[in-house]
């Protein structure tokens, strides 16, 4: 039924001005802005759209993923664009100083981030 049903996914944002700037600036997304929230261009000819809510609660686990070739350089140069990486200590999931995780399972490397209304996001690199 949906096999050739265009997709998008889409999450909650809590400060419109402040998404498209991250989003937009941060990032270096194309975002297209619509009376309902922001249209994001993603690679591979993807789109994500982040809308407004009041009461928005930031989602407590990863929403988007973006596959990086070379996941130190992807992070010294979101470092330098302000952006700040999560730390993790957990038994089965710990993170460098730089805020990597390094696995033996699934991807290579990745590196968790938040946007402004505090949704995690992540840059990954493959195997």
């Amino acid at each position: 039924m949906f096999k050739q049903s265009p997709t998008f996914s889409s999450y909650s944002i809590d400060n419109l001005a402040a998404a498209r700037a991250f989003y937009g600036g941060t990032l270096g997304l194309e975002v297209d802005e619509r009376p309902e929230g922001l249209a994001l261009k993603l690679g591979g000819g993807g789109y994500l759209f982040l809308y407004p809510k009041p009461d928005h609660q930031p989602a407590t686990f990863t929403v988007l993923n973006f596959h990086v070739s070379n996941i130190e350089e992807a992070v010294s140069a979101l470092k330098m664009r302000g952006v700040q990486f999560l730390q993790y200590d957990e038994p089965d999931l710990k993170t460098d100083a730089r805020g990597i995780h390094f696995g033996e399972r699934g991807p290579r490397a990745i590196a968790w981030f938040k946007d402004p209304a505090g949704n995690i996001l992540a840059a990954l690199q493959p195997r």
